[in-house]
């Protein structure tokens, strides 16, 4: 096996500047121009590198999950900065409360999601 000494996670975009704005300005992450793209890190160190794809179609699963120590509270921080919450229909396999936040019912631990610009699927998550 080969060695490997770290990871990243990559995904496209239809519009840099507006992906640029979303995660460095909105979401406050480290953003910076990179082999044609965006390479972005988040709090704690996660890289990810976003690229321009003309025929973007954004991805339909959740392709980035930030870590929060209070769920709540990010929500609401969340809504406070205009974006909304991505709701899903709820199913005995993932019940989704009102405003689309799935908990587990033995930890209080949850996840919401948000899309970015592009229509990925980002996950709010309790730690």
């Amino acid at each position: 096996m080969f060695e490997i000494a770290s990871s990243m996670s990559s995904f496209s975009v239809d519009d840099l500047e507006k992906a640029r704005e979303f995660y460095g300005g909105t979401l406050g992450f480290d953003v910076r121009d990179q082999m044609g793209g965006l390479h972005v890190t988040a709090p704690g160190g996660q890289r990810i590198f976003l690229y321009p794809k003309p025929d973007h179609q954004p991805a339909t699963f959740t392709v980035l999950n930030l870590i929060v120590p209070d769920l709540d509270a990010a929500l609401a921080e969340v809504e406070s900065m205009g974006l909304s919450l991505q709701k899903y229909p709820s199913t005995p396999e993932m019940p989704v409360d009102d405003r689309g936040v799935l908990r587990d019912p033995e930890t209080g631990h949850g996840i919401a999601w948000i899309a970015d610009p592009a229509g990925n699927v980002l996950g709010i998550t309790s730690s």
